[in-house]
């Protein structure tokens, strides 16, 4: 079965591939879910100077939230070759929607911070002032200690003179 990709799709992965860095055409092609040999025929056949561009298609930076929005509930669910064949058609990659899906997450989440109610924070206070009670008054008896104890030594000192 031949599987058609959009134009869109095939110009962003010849960029990608042409923009790889250090990674190998595999490390892509396994990225993109495509065959080795499709891609090399892609960058036999498009090079970045006779790409032509299409002025109605939509980079995905340029995308809206109301478009990313309605692109993630649209992928919600599918699975492998129908995903694949839904970022084809759409001319994104997989990446896209993760990252698009962790932005809306993220963005609409509650802040993790901790919320103490009125009854919690009177507990905490109290048992703080108890903790500092507890610690003046032994403090306290660790001052006596030492004084007896000084006393005694003091009494020792007199008996055997």
């Amino acid at each position: 079965m031949k599987v058609k990709y959009s134009q869109e799709f095939r110009e962003q992965a010849v960029q990608k591939t042409l923009n790889r860095g250090d990674r190998t055409i595999k490390e892509i092609v396994d990225e993109l879910t495509i065959n080795c040999y499709t891609l090399k025929h892609w960058l036999n056949h498009y090079r970045p100077e006779q790409m032509p561009t299409n002025p109605t298609a939509k980079r995905p930076p340029d995308w809206t939230n109301e478009e990313k929005l309605h692109a993630l509930m649209a992928s919600y669910g599918l699975k492998d070759e129908d995903l694949n064949a839904f970022y084809r058609h759409q001319g994104l990659f997989a990446h896209h929607l993760n990252s698009w899906k962790n932005d809306f997450i993220n963005k609409h989440s509650p802040p993790n911070k901790p919320k103490f109610d009125k009854a919690l924070r009177d507990e905490i206070h109290q048992l703080n002032q108890e903790l500092s009670r507890k610690e003046k008054a032994l403090a306290e008896a660790a001052a006596l200690l030492i004084m007896l104890q000084k006393k005694f030594q003091a009494f020792w000192a007199e008996k055997a003179s």
